[in-house]
């Protein structure tokens, strides 16, 4: 902007200083002439500069025109040596006569590089001959109204045939040029097209000063330094501007042209008249002559007969062009058509009011419906109801985009076909003269194919429910819909308790069976707006919506029945691989939500309430509570010590005296671990079995506390001390394949521990664990007491699952249940029930031990019970093996009601309160 301000002033403040007669004749003269010869002079170093350094298609052209000017600028620069320097008048003719002529002829050549190339020879021929119709009729016109009389006059008057010549030259020159620029005009290249524009102006204003300067009557009162210089200046200087000021703009007038679409048919309107625009001129040119009398000229028949002659051509040719484009057309005509018919995209075409006025064949393939039927007929009433806003609303945008932007857009909607149902259509949608053109296909397999794999990447393969990315989904959306402020939204989280024991004895197609059905039993378990969703392995789960009860007791209640009513319908047999009958129970963990949870954290707190109720006995449900978390974490870094408290030593033996209740006597020692950790605190049992769930570290510990007590028992029977050593051990420890038969006789052997004094305190003996095969059980027991180890049977009398047992086990020894020896003195009917199951011992000849004897109240009623043996604080608690030893030199304890009495050389009994006990 700055550089065409400044060039409107330089330009201006010529003209005006030409108009005011630059102040004096001398300095007229220097700025007519010196001061063209140096605009022609900036133009030339301009275009040459340019040409240098920009290597493209036009670089000729600028170098063409560099040449041109330079040429003017030698031209005015020896005009001015004569009126100037010299001071006389300039001679005809003279070096700058010649340098005026040689103006022309490259500015022609560079003209004719910048247009666009014709692309055929017909195209080549047409061009002359636009030049020529140009040019002609521009010469008949010029001829007619002064060239002629100029000729005559200077014939007359004796002038050499030189300066006639010369007088002819610069006109015709300029018809030439102007020929040129008019018929080139509207063949420019596209490429930097405001650049060319610019010098076309240029050359054009040019040319118009050299017009009026050979007019005779303009040419006999002209003298350097008037109004007419002001022409040629501005010319020079918009020639020298061109190529670097007006390359900037190229991009704008793109633009331009994007918003005025209709510019290019004008113009090519305006192109296609100008030959016939010409023959006017020259027909005009003839009429002036006969109208006003004179004779007509021959040069003006000649030139006007070759226009003619000319018209004639660039007619034929036309008509022969036409005939090949419009055969052209006819084929590609045909080839769209046989395209169109043949795709099997449906081509419709739509007016701006919805109704289709064309429908292409593949209409009655792909939606079943003919294209006659489809013509005629709104667009909207194809469409399914649920997608016609939303197309509506793509179109509206879609059309008041910018087309250059947005040339096409993307719309699937369902479409109705011709057999009742509805087709999935992607179509590709264009403009087309206000209306719409849309290429549409049928997508209906694709969508299909689409849904089927969001479902298979949403749902599990094998029970069809929902995974936990759907499933966390959800819980996601119910926490942040409408139900976000609702308290009753609960997740409930399901272990299958002895899944896995299926999977090991009845094969994996047999517990894909048992899921499938868990599974087919969730899902009718729970109503039509909660979800079931398996989340992997025998780990399911369920969202439960709230129904607005703001009572959070009630509604917590009402869950709890909802989840053990699942729990009962879970742990119902399920009949798998046939005929084989098989139970599973189902441990719940339930979470409520709470204002501005998240989803993680509620399926975090269902999963903690789940392994609570795993922890708590399995086969039961149990309701989130906040200490849970923190007992996680506890547990976890109990679980991270415990995995190197084996290798550390940082487990310890102790054993606890098992008493004859008839004599006192110690009639074994029970073998019981603890562990002390690095932080001084002591575990009991109960406390890190709990932590190493029952998994690799479980049996780590019992291969360790089973080698250990054979260790100790064998040196205490080297020194005397023959008791024999209790150790409880799992059932799934002993037919794990870790633990071979072979590894407990050859520790006996390693160790020389005699025969009988090793007994087996057998747990977790519930045959209904599917976990547990009682066949092999009964095979391994039965191998272990030939090698002389007693088996004992721990909680008996806690339900079916010890008389199970009992009845299919071989057992020596039976172990009460803690809980029936803690109220058996003030439950009469805890009396009742320890003295019958310790009346069959009896019956079936094996002796009865019973745990948790802690008061002396309790021995005495189990001893006048038939209770044997006792095992309880009234006599000791664990001992370490030097405390151990020593009880068993006195190997006497005190019971209630008996007197003390001497064994041997063996002092009396003491009271258990002189005997320490560690802590526990």
């Amino acid at each position: 902007m700055l550089a065409q301000i400044g060039l409107g002033l330089i330009s201006g403040g010529y003209a005006t200083g030409a108009a005011l007669g630059w102040g004096s004749e001398e300095l007229a003269l220097v700025m007519g002439d010196f001061g063209l010869s140096a605009a022609a002079l900036a133009a030339a170093v301009s275009c040459f500069l340019y040409a240098r350094r920009h290597l493209g298609s036009f670089r000729p052209a600028w170098l063409l025109f560099a040449f041109s000017s330079f040429m003017a600028s030698v031209g005015n620069g020896v005009w001015g040596w004569y009126e100037v320097v010299l001071d006389r008048e300039v001679p005809t003719p003279s070096l700058a006569d010649l340098c005026f002529l040689l103006f022309a002829p490259p500015a022609i050549v560079g003209l004719l590089v910048l247009a666009k190339k014709p692309v055929t020879r017909a195209g080549w021929i047409c061009l002359a001959l636009d030049a020529w119709l140009i040019g002609g009729s521009l010469l008949t016109l010029s001829w007619s109204l002064a060239l002629a009389h100029t000729a005559r006059v200077e014939t007359a008057e004796g002038e050499s045939v030189a300066r006639a010549a010369l007088s002819l030259a610069y006109p015709l020159l300029d018809i030439v040029l102007v020929s040129m620029v008019l018929a080139l005009h509207f063949r420019r290249s596209h490429a930097n097209r405001s650049a060319v524009n610019t010098a076309i102006a240029a050359l054009a204003l040019t040319v118009l000063c050299d017009a009026l300067f050979t007019s005779p009557l303009l040419r006999e009162h002209y003298s350097s330094g008037q109004l007419l210089d002001a022409g040629w200046f501005a010319g020079s200087l918009l020639l020298a501007y061109a190529p670097w000021g007006a390359r900037r703009t190229a991009d704008p007038a793109a633009a331009t042209r994007a918003r005025h679409p209709h510019s290019r048919p004008l113009a090519g309107s305006l192109a296609a008249l100008t030959p016939y625009l010409a023959a006017a001129v020259c027909t005009l040119g003839i009429l002036y002559n006969v109208v006003e009398g004179r004779r007509v000229d021959r040069v003006v028949v000649f030139t006007g007969c070759t226009v003619v002659l000319a018209l004639v051509l660039r007619q034929g040719i036309m008509l022969l062009d036409n005939i090949a484009l419009t055969h052209e057309l006819a084929q590609k005509e045909n080839h769209f058509r046989s395209l169109v018919q043949g795709s099997s995209d449906v081509i419709m075409i739509a007016a701006p009011t919805g109704i289709l006025r064309y429908v292409s064949p593949a209409a009655s393939g792909v939606y079943g419906r003919e294209a006659e039927d489809l013509i005629g007929s709104e667009l909207a009433s194809l469409i399914h109801p649920e997608d016609l806003g939303g197309v509506v609303h793509e179109v509206r945008r879609f059309l008041a985009a910018s087309p250059s932007e947005e040339p096409t857009t993307r719309i699937e909607c369902r479409f109705r076909s011709g057999r009742g149902d509805w087709l999935n259509v992607e179509s590709t949608v264009n403009r087309h003269q206000g209306g719409l053109i849309f290429n549409s296909r049928d997508v209906t397999e694709r969508v299909r194919l689409q849904a089927q794999l969001r479902h298979n990447a949403e749902h599990d393969p094998l029970t069809d429910l929902p995974n936990r990315a759907l499933f966390t989904e959800r819980v996601r959306n119910a926490l942040s819909g409408r139900r976000s402020s609702d308290p009753g939204t609960a997740v409930l989280f399901i272990d299958l308790d002895g899944f896995k024991g299926v999977n090991d004895r009845l094969g994996h197609q047999a517990g894909d069976e048992l899921l499938i059905q868990a599974a087919r039993r969730l899902q009718d378990s729970v109503r039509a707006g909660d979800t079931a969703a398996r989340l992997g392995g025998d780990e399911f789960a369920a969202l439960i919506l709230g129904d607005g009860n703001r009572d959070r007791a009630a509604r917590e209640c009402q869950v709890h029945e909802i989840a053990d009513r699942l729990r009962v319908t879970l742990s119902q047999p399920y009949r798998v691989d046939g005929a084989n009958e098989v139970r599973v129970a189902a441990s719940i963990g339930v979470a409520f939500a709470e204002p501005g949870i998240s989803a993680g954290d509620l399926l975090r707190n269902a999963d903690l309430a789940m392994y609570r109720a795993k922890a708590g006995g399995k086969d039961r449900v149990e309701l989130y509570a906040p200490q849970m978390q923190a007992e996680v974490v506890r547990r976890t870094e109990l679980a991270a010590r415990l995995r190197t408290a084996l290798h550390d030593g940082e487990f310890a033996l102790l054993h606890q005296p098992v008493v004859d209740l008839s004599t006192g006597r110690i009639a074994a020692v029970a073998a019981q671990a603890r562990w002390r950790s690095a932080q001084g605190i002591l575990f009991t049992p109960a406390e890190f079995l709990r932590v190493s769930d029952d998994s690799e570290r479980s049996a780590e510990l019992g291969r360790w506390l089973l080698e250990e007590a054979v260790e100790q028992a064998a040196e205490r029977a080297g020194i005397g001390h023959r008791t024999p050593v209790t150790i409880r051990l799992s059932a799934r420890l002993l037919l794990d394949r870790s633990l071979p038969l072979g590894s407990v006789e050859s520790l006996l052997t390693r160790h020389g521990l005699p025969s009988g004094s090793l007994i087996i305190e057998l747990a977790e003996s519930d045959p209904r664990d599917p976990r547990v095969s009682f066949e092999e059980l009964e095979q391994r027991l039965a191998a272990l007491r030939r090698l002389g180890v007693k088996i004992a049977l721990d909680g008996f009398g806690s339900g079916h699952a010890a008389i199970t047992a009992l009845r299919r086990l071989p057992v020596d020894i039976l172990k009460l249940d803690r809980g029936l020896v803690e109220g058996v003195v003030e439950s009469a009917r805890l009396r009742k029930i320890t003295s019958g199951l310790l009346r069959i011992a009896g019956d079936l000849g094996m002796q009865s031990v019973a745990d948790g004897v802690d008061v002396p109240e309790q021995v005495l009623a189990l001893r006048s019970m038939g209770c044997t043996h006792g095992q309880g604080m009234a006599f000791s608690g664990p001992l370490d093996e030097y405390r151990l030893r020593r009880a068993l030199v006195r190997d006497e304890y005190p019971l209630p009601g008996a007197v003390s009495v001497s064994v041997g050389n063996r002092p009396p009994f003491r009271s258990n309160s002189e005997t320490p006990v560690p802590p526990t």
